[in-house]
């Protein structure tokens, strides 16, 4: 079996020299980052009761599952954690590599699916961050990623839920209304139901412990942590 959807990734394989740029076809993922970032540095220091608050992450592996250009990859990297980066697309891996040397990073970036990651060491945290929208069979992905997360270990997943609010907000404002998007970034048929998301992960010994909305507000130009999972949504999942 196979998770990479070939089509997903020559799309943004096409797009890979945009990632670094703020204002270019990833703009939106730049204003989503500080949020990701927060939302995830808070719930690992929770999770692992870390009491170091200059590099807070020290000593945590992370590996990030569909890392791109690096736009996770690097914070996380930033705030002390040790980080495997892993991408499909060649393009992407060779992009994020370029950055972290030239930003002075130590980040272990491999161009391999999760089914196919020879690594015989697990991870204390998996992100899975806007990329279960993308894959081919999303069951098969989240099963290869779960085997690389150690007990205890923490599993985050950002997506979009499949509702009509979605396709409204997602696809017709986000690529056709705002062309905050390249038109055909997202299919609505593969967004994820939380309910979905949480029945998977179940039967691959990870338990849900939150979900948790996420909403930008135009006016502000910012995003926050809400209850509302109808459009964005993150869930934090612990390995049986």
């Amino acid at each position: 079996m196979n998770s990479v959807n070939k089509k997903e990734i020559e799309k943004f394989s096409n797009i890979a020299d945009e990632w670094w740029n703020p204002h270019g076809k990833f703009k939106p993922l730049h204003k989503f980052n500080p949020i990701r970032i927060k939302y995830i540095k808070e719930n690992i220091i929770s999770q692992f009761k870390i009491k170091n608050t200059n590099k807070p992450l020290s000593g945590i592996n992370i590996l990030d599952i569909g890392c791109g250009g690096g736009l996770l990859s690097e914070p996380m990297c930033r705030l002390g954690a040790n980080v495997t980066g892993v991408d499909a697309s060649i393009k992407n891996i060779k992009i994020a590599k370029l950055h972290s040397n030239k930003n002075g990073l130590k980040i272990n970036y491999i161009c391999s699916s999760p089914e196919k990651l020879k690594i015989k060491n697990k991870f204390d945290v998996i992100l899975n961050m806007e990329i279960v929208e993308h894959v081919e069979d999303i069951s098969f992905f989240l099963k290869s990623c779960s085997k690389h997360l150690k007990k205890n270990g923490l599993m985050f997943v950002a997506t979009i839920n499949k509702t009509f609010k979605s396709y409204v907000f997602a696809i017709v404002g986000a690529e056709y209304v705002l062309r905050w998007l390249p038109i055909g970034t997202h299919e609505w048929e593969k967004f994820v139901k939380p309910e979905k998301l949480k029945e998977i992960l179940k039967k691959n010994n990870l338990s849900l412990k939150k979900f948790d909305g996420m909403h930008f507000n135009i006016i502000k130009d910012e995003w926050s942590i809400t209850k509302d999972l109808s459009v964005n949504y993150i869930a934090k999942f612990l390995k049986n």
